[in-house]
């Protein structure tokens, strides 16, 4: 996991779980344990999803220490249900909007190219000058050299409006990465982008929200299933479908074209 965003995430992960788990044999977990995590942490105001999570993170490195042989089994981990996602995304004028609140140029950028793209945050940021083809229009996001296991990063198009943001940041760029600033790489534009959020009534956007805003969008549009699971790097098609097929406007019709009476 070394370099990747999920190391931040379960450190503070580690946090919720060590007053319970950190005393307990690694074997010795038992359902009992993670029954009572989540009544504390529900009588603590935590949601459903955060436990979700951190029981998840417990359960992952659990079965890591169990390929590798430091454990010689790796318990049963119970998790609440994981919540429904938000039905929540962005419209283009909130798009537009957010770009002209936000307060630094990188922020800026950096909506542009995860709406642009229907790119993951760690995808964006990790991207490199290297693997945006401005003559061509194209934008690699998984970089070939990166052997760990990422979730699906495609090769996408550059549309008009991001090809003239990415043509500005690049006659300024001072490090390799596409997304910078003061001449260092970013790691995290939560902060930012809540600000601009915030600024036009949204303060509930993330990074996230982005790349499901693109999702919509091209649903919308009446693309196929087919094409924006490409776009997305979805590995089955049936998840893109399964999320996103209800917004499509041809989505269904002609079954209810069958039933004119």
């Amino acid at each position: 996991m070394a370099g990747r965003a999920v190391t931040v995430t379960m450190a503070h992960t580690w946090k919720a779980l060590k007053d319970r788990f950190g005393q307990v044999e690694a074997e010795r977990v038992s359902i009992a344990d993670c029954r009572a995590h989540v009544e504390t942490r529900r009588a603590s105001g935590i949601s459903d999803g955060t436990i979700h999570t951190e029981l998840g993170h417990l359960r992952m490195v659990l079965l890591w220490a169990r390929k590798h042989k430091l454990i010689a089994l790796a318990p049963e981990i119970e998790r609440p249900s994981k919540p429904p996602p938000k039905e929540v995304w962005l419209t283009r004028d909130e798009v537009r909007m957010m770009v002209d609140a936000a307060k630094a140029p990188h922020i800026a950028l950096a909506i542009r190219l995860l709406i642009g793209t229907g790119a993951r945050i760690e995808a964006a940021l990790q991207l490199t000058w290297d693997r945006v083809d401005i003559e061509r229009r194209m934008i690699q996001l998984r970089n070939p050299f990166d052997r760990a296991r990422r979730k699906g990063r495609a090769t996408v198009p550059v549309n008009d409006t991001l090809l003239a943001a990415l043509k500005e940041a690049h006659k300024g760029a001072l490090t390799p990465y596409v997304v910078e600033w003061a001449g260092e790489p970013v790691k995290s534009i939560k902060r930012g982008l809540k600000a601009a959020g915030t600024a036009i009534g949204r303060p509930d956007v993330s990074p996230h929200m982005l790349r499901h805003s693109a999702a919509v969008w091209m649903a919308e549009d009446g693309h196929s299933m087919a094409e924006i699971a490409q776009f997305l790097g979805h590995d089955n098609e049936r998840t893109t479908a399964r999320v996103y097929a209800r917004f499509s406007p041809t989505h269904l019709r002609k079954l209810a074209d069958s039933l004119n009476v």
